[in-house]
Formats: structure tokens, sequence, C-alpha cells
């Protein structure tokens, strides 16, 4: 019987994600993994990594102005560093 109970269980925790999944609710994706900060590319719109927190970020890329950092895909910072270019000081420089 226990058996039955636990594929019935499974069962319908499968229905539930699939209809909340398809009704277009979904967990947001986060830019960088746990540990880790984004930073963005200078000279280009789109150019970002990611890097292990207590690190510097590497040659060519800056840290996100405190407040503006992105954490989930297309959320507002995610769109709004996309369309803006910054200089090795993280100043913009283009829009």
């Amino acid at each position: 019987m226990s058996a039955f109970r636990n594929r019935t269980g499974l069962a319908a925790l499968t229905a539930v994600l699939a209809t909340t999944l398809a009704a277009g609710c979904s967990i947001p994706e986060r830019i960088c993994r746990s540990e880790e900060y984004p930073v963005k590319a200078v000279g280009n719109k789109t150019g970002a990594a990611c890097v292990a927190d207590g690190e510097d970020p590497p040659a060519g890329y800056v840290k996100y102005p405190a407040g503006k950092v992105p954490e989930h895909v297309g959320d507002k910072w995610d769109v709004y560093w996309k369309t803006v270019v910054v200089d090795e000081t993280g100043a913009i420089v283009s829009d």
C-alpha cells in the first residue's frame, strides 16, 4: 500500500509542477551561481561574466554599481546593462 501512495503522490506532484510551468510561472534563472557575482565587460553592450566572491574582476570587466546589479535573467538591471557601454572605471560612455 505504501508504494502505491508514493507513486500516487509523485504523480500528483508531477501534475502540479507541469501545470505551474505551463501557466508561465517559473523560477527566474540567476545571472550567476551562488558564491559568484556578475561583472560587466568594458567597451561593449552585451558582454558579462561571473566572478567568484572575494576575487576582483578580470581585466576588461568592471563591477556593477551597488544597487544596480542584475540578479536574474531578464530583470530590470539585466535588461538595462545590455543597452549601455561602460569604460574601465564603470562610467557609461554610450547608450
